[in-house]
């Protein structure tokens, strides 16, 4: 199949389909006589993987990392290295959880200090603050 199948078939760009197979995460098969790079079902298979694993929260560079104890190891079990990368990104997203629901705070701190008059008064009363001529 083309890059185009492959991004037809998979969501992802065919920038991103380059940058994978140049991060040696996806394999071309090889080129056509027109010179298109050409991938078969293994390719697809590791594109839907990456996909997956990007959709769980996984960086490219810990889906590298994933991807090197795979190939190095082949025989070994994958499950424990999958999920100590979730661990990391379940961290993370809490982590970001978190920053989200401080912002939301001050959010409607700002908001109820808005609707109480606050933010008026304290701008009138602001020696540097431009008026209007009249």
């Amino acid at each position: 199949m083309t890059i185009g199948q492959l991004s037809a078939q998979t969501g992802l760009s065919q920038k991103a389909i380059r940058d994978f197979e140049g991060r040696g995460l996806i394999y071309s098969a090889g080129r056509s006589e027109g010179n298109y790079r050409l991938f078969d079902e293994w390719a697809l298979w590791c594109a839907q993987v990456i996909v997956a694993l990007r959709r769980l929260g996984l960086t490219l560079k810990e889906i590298e990392q994933l991807a090197g104890v795979y190939l190095a190891r082949p025989d070994e079990p994958i499950e424990q290295h999958i999920s100590q990368l979730l661990d990391r990104a379940d961290a993370r997203i809490a982590e970001r959880v978190g920053e989200l629901q401080e912002v939301r705070r001050r959010i409607r701190e700002f908001r109820n200090q808005l609707s109480g008059g606050e933010i008026s008064r304290f701008a009138k009363a602001d020696p540097h603050r431009p008026r209007r001529r009249a």
